[in-house]
């Protein structure tokens, strides 16, 4: 799964009449995180908690961890500290740890944090109720036992009344060396279409315009649900579900994400060519440009596949956005090694990668090799990846320079008011006026034809065009 810019992302509750408290989520990490956050939002909300104007005037603060860096994870303990304190002060503060930290350490997060009230993995997240239940009548809960995740049925506080995640498939059984998701996430549980389906109609009449599809792998898509076309081939997959998605009336856009090299089949590649709603952005991780990397890291497909794959995206969608996940530094890379990734940037020319050094992991494979990389080494291939990736994605935003591009607005710039900012197909952030040239007013949920007027690495600008 992708991450994001491990910025904490703050939620906020909408004051309900049966008012029980205050709260406040931070988030850290993936858009797992993010869809779970929603979710327990959701179920606060329910519950009668309202909003807290500040983070440190809430009765219930809930950080949901990230897990995957380590500098993420302790970040966390960072937070935690604040609170601390005012749980002395206060002891009828309720003080959550959820997510990945949560699941990775257990009870051990007790022992290093004896204030904590609650500790629950993520897939515990549709069952705050019940745990916060066993907090009020005086008990301190760990919930990290594997949960069958049934058909959710809380309601998300979504944080976007334009744009909504939906989760397809939890967990992941890949076994990459260095990667804590599977310990922390649990087995594959897919959803049925039928349920996916219904959720998006939901969001529709509720005026949502676009939608993301979320997974950890999300081209497992379906491998644990049952059925076989006559052909042979599954009756549920991503590919599927996608066509089966499609017909959502009111829904102008569909994303998904986080693929996997080893899973994405050309008939993906194709149905995403013919089906209109399907935007034109791919987000798929290589991790490595070597080979033996690759395999020392448990990948399962070689630079050559990923390649593959890249030239049939843009073979069918010559426009297409192509991002992906980058770890330098991995316990034995080599210069070379190092170099054959930075040659796999430039010859593909990614929209955007995500990077990080590698990080070493509780329980995992690689955490334990006696080979591992200096900090400075780490630092200074990091560095010289970042200014590479830096440079091709303006490169690859010059495509865009005095072209018209369909722009989903999705909320007023928070640092001017007088301008909207949104995506466009191919998922390139996009400042804009919201009065256009002729005095039309635009507003979040337009569709709007913007033309592209100033580029930069991560983001455009334009005026706005009838």
């Amino acid at each position: 799964m992708s991450t994001v810019p491990l910025k904490p992302l703050p939620i906020r509750g909408v004051s309900p009449s049966n008012q029980r408290g205050s709260y406040w989520i931070t988030t850290f990490g993936c858009q797992m995180n993010k869809a779970d956050s929603e979710r327990m939002a959701g179920i606060l909300e329910n519950m009668g908690y309202k909003e807290a104007s500040t983070e440190l005037e809430a009765d219930l603060v809930l950080y949901n961890t990230c897990s995957i860096r380590d500098n993420a994870e302790q970040k966390v303990y960072s937070y935690l500290g604040r609170q601390v304190h005012r749980k002395r002060v206060s002891p009828h503060l309720k003080l959550i740890v959820a997510g990945c930290v949560a699941q990775q350490e257990g009870e051990l997060l007790l022992r290093r944090v004896p204030e904590l009230d609650l500790v629950m993995g993520p897939q515990h997240a549709n069952r705050l109720e019940t745990l916060l239940n066993q907090v009020e009548n005086g008990q301190q809960v760990v919930a990290t036992h594997e949960n069958h995740i049934l058909e959710d049925i809380t309601t998300a506080r979504r944080d976007s009344s334009i744009c909504a995640w939906v989760n397809v498939i939890y967990g992941c059984n890949e076994r990459c060396t260095y990667c804590v998701v599977p310990s922390v996430r649990g087995k594959e549980q897919s959803r049925t279409k039928e349920a996916i389906k219904q959720e998006i109609d939901s969001l529709a009449l509720r005026g949502y315009k676009e939608v993301t599809l979320l997974g950890q792998n999300i081209d497992a898509y379906g491998r644990d649900l049952p059925g076989i076309t006559s052909q042979g081939r599954r009756k549920n997959t991503l590919t599927d579900l996608l066509y089966y998605v499609h017909e959502a009336k009111g829904i102008e856009r569909i994303r998904f994400a986080t693929s996997h090299p080893r899973y994405f089949t050309d008939r993906l590649i194709r149905a995403c060519s013919e089906l209109s709603k399907l935007c034109e952005h791919f987000h798929i991780p290589f991790q490595s440009g070597d080979n033996k990397i690759l395999k020392e890291m448990g990948r399962g497909y070689t630079i050559e596949r990923y390649k593959r794959i890249a030239s049939s995206i843009r073979e069918l969608m010559p426009d297409a956005s192509i991002s992906a996940d980058v770890i330098v530094a991995f316990p034995g890379e080599t210069e070379q090694q190092f170099e054959r990734t930075l040659s796999v940037i430039k010859e593909i020319g990614f929209d955007q990668v995500n990077t990080a050094a590698y990080s070493p992991r509780p329980n995992t494979p690689s955490a334990e090799w006696p080979n591992q990389l200096p900090e400075n080494v780490k630092i200074e291939r990091l560095k010289r990846l970042n200014l590479l990736v830096e440079t091709i994605a303006k490169k690859r935003n010059l495509r865009y320079k005095d072209r018209i591009e369909e722009v989903l607005a999705e909320q007023v710039n928070p640092k001017d008011p007088k301008q909207l900012l949104g995506r466009t197909r191919t998922n390139r952030l996009t400042f804009f006026p919201s009065i256009g040239s002729k005095g039309l007013t635009y507003k979040p949920g337009d569709l709007v034809k913007v033309q592209i007027n100033e580029v930069r690495s991560f983001s455009l600008s334009g005026t706005t065009i009838l």
